[in-house]
């Protein structure tokens, strides 16, 4: 799956840049239920200092945090389920992602937004990712890191930005000290990229690949928006017969939709788009609706080499 390089979690990761944060650089942790059992699955520092609990509105949350950040805080909202946000958003995307643009005055404010897998019985309201929206949005960045040294980066990026940026979490990653890394194959047929949790089935299908004797590439996709794909990962494409972007959000007008377009129109190569399927998915086993997974990205491979 990668390469172990630090013993601390990615949820570890989080709270000890989180305590960093309010001990140093002015920082606030606000959202609902911070300090409740299990502190957001362990990713908040277990103190009363720095930390707003705000009351159980939907629609209240995001404006103090934008109000805390024009007032000259640090602040992280944290969002416990990616669908809280659709209530939240507005003023995240028509004040924070504007202010430096159209006002000229700073906004640094970091959004946590935790996403679920529907198979986890989060039921139509809890399950899945929503960040293919909020990159939609000028003036916000958009990425989704899944290890404790992606996160890290994020985090330093944040600490020296005057802009608001989203960070789309993903709970599967939180027990992890993993590292993914791009492996790249020179003479490769196809090349995989995951976003987010996809990474996890994306690795699985290009091992099951590499041992069905199916040459493969996988990268790694963390920055979103804007969009950075490495140097190698591009030339593996330039290479292959197609690629794929595997992401845990809706495929149709979303994130993995716009990456295929972008690397195709880079690379002259068809690139295509793997993510959720479009119904609303619901706790019963019928309604499920996740990531594609290692059995999917394999057959759908197979159909395009004709194998």
């Amino acid at each position: 799956m990668g390469r172990k390089v630090d013993k601390k979690t990615v949820a570890e990761t989080i709270s000890e840049l989180s305590k960093n944060l309010i001990d140093k650089n002015n920082g606030i942790l606000l959202g609902q239920c911070l300090t409740a059992v299990g502190w957001v699955q362990n990713t908040i520092p277990k103190q009363t200092k720095g930390i707003m609990e705000l009351p159980m509105t939907d629609t209240a949350g995001a404006g103090i945090a934008v109000g805390c950040a024009l007032a000259g805080s640090r602040p992280v909202l944290v969002i416990r389920y990616q669908s809280f946000l659709w209530l939240n958003s507005s003023p995240i995307v028509m004040h924070a992602a504007k202010a430096k643009e159209i006002f000229g005055y700073d906004c640094p404010l970091m959004i946590r937004a935790i996403a679920s897998e529907s198979e986890l019985g989060q039921g139509p309201l809890h399950a899945n990712a929503y960040h293919s929206i909020f990159a939609h949005m000028p003036g916000l960045n958009v990425c989704s890191p899944m290890t404790p040294m992606e996160y890290k980066k994020v985090w330093n990026y944040y600490i020296k930005s005057k802009k608001p940026i989203f960070v789309s979490e993903h709970r599967s990653s939180y027990k992890s000290s993993y590292e993914y890394k791009d492996e790249i194959n020179k003479s490769a047929d196809v090349t995989i990229f995951g976003v987010s949790s996809g990474r996890i089935n994306a690795i699985k299908a290009h091992n099951e690949l590499k041992n069905q004797k199916i040459k493969s590439s996988f990268s790694n996709i963390l920055w979103v928006k804007p969009l950075k794909i490495s140097k190698k990962a591009i030339d593996s494409l330039k290479k292959s017969k197609f690629g794929i972007v595997i992401d845990p959000s809706y495929e149709f007008c979303g994130v993995s939709q716009s990456i295929s377009y972008e690397l195709t129109k880079l690379t002259g190569k068809p690139v295509y788009a793997m993510g959720l399927r479009e119904r609303s998915p619901g706790v019963a086993k019928r309604f499920e609706n996740g990531t594609p997974s290692k059995n999917q990205i394999i057959k759908f491979v197979k159909e395009k080499l004709n194998l």
